[in-house]
């Protein structure tokens, strides 16, 4: 049999172990992945006030279509994302240890309308339909700013703009608030539930203003 040169031999030992060492790294990297989220908690930006709300009667039903909210891109993700206080730094820090259940403007939109709709007594059609010659109040939200600091405070503004279907009118809105915290992150978790359901209840005075007045201010 032909013998291979001594340089091929080397050449194809070094790819050997370079393609061993590649596998190795992949596998530890991908362990690590798995061990970083395997003990991750994970909270949710729906408050236990939003379900023991008591709405108020009307007797006409009240229907809502809330978008999708916008939120700043650096915080469109599961992970939590930590502020520095005001002043000091400008660094934010990703937590992957302490995860939203859901993307975090998904956990947002939920928090919202189940704020919204349990102190209306509101049905909110963009998850369960409706029929035709409903007029419904189409809400978009924005998040313009959300800053959570650990053993802080969280610190949130929102707008929203209300259109209703049938007749077009339209009415724009802002308002923005902070909530203490105490230490750990439970109690920022909890910080941030109670700042949105804030939100929701701002909006939802809103609404409950507009079906009476169509040029009603904004709450505050």
């Amino acid at each position: 049999m032909k013998q291979l040169p001594n340089s091929v031999k080397t050449t194809g030992a070094l790819r050997s172990r370079l393609l061993t060492g590649a596998c190795v790294l992949a596998s530890a990297v991908l362990l690590t992945a798995c061990a970083n989220t395997s003990n991750a908690r994970y909270y949710t930006l729906t408050g236990p006030t939003a379900s023991t709300l008591t709405p108020a009667a009307s007797a006409t039903p009240i229907f809502i279509e809330l978008a999708p909210v916008a939120v700043p891109e650096r915080l469109a993700r599961p992970q939590m994302v930590l502020s520095k206080p005001a002043g000091q730094s400008a660094e934010l820090e990703l937590l992957e240890q302490y995860r939203w259940t859901s993307s975090f403007e998904n956990e947002m939109r939920d928090a919202l309308s189940a704020g919204i709709t349990n102190r209306l007594g509101a049905v909110d059609v963009s998850k369960s339909g409706r029929s035709q010659g409903q007029a419904v109040w189409r809400i978009a939200v924005q998040l313009r700013q959300f800053d959570a600091i650990e053993n802080t405070r969280v610190d949130a503004a929102f707008s929203w703009t209300a259109r209703r279907s049938d007749t077009g009118g339209n009415a724009v809105c802002q308002w923005s608030g902070s909530e203490t915290v105490g230490s750990g992150m439970d109690a920022l978790a909890q910080g941030a539930q109670r700042i949105t359901d804030r939100a929701a209840q701002m909006i939802a005075q809103h609404l409950a203003t507009l079906a009476t007045y169509p040029s009603a201010p904004c709450p505050r």
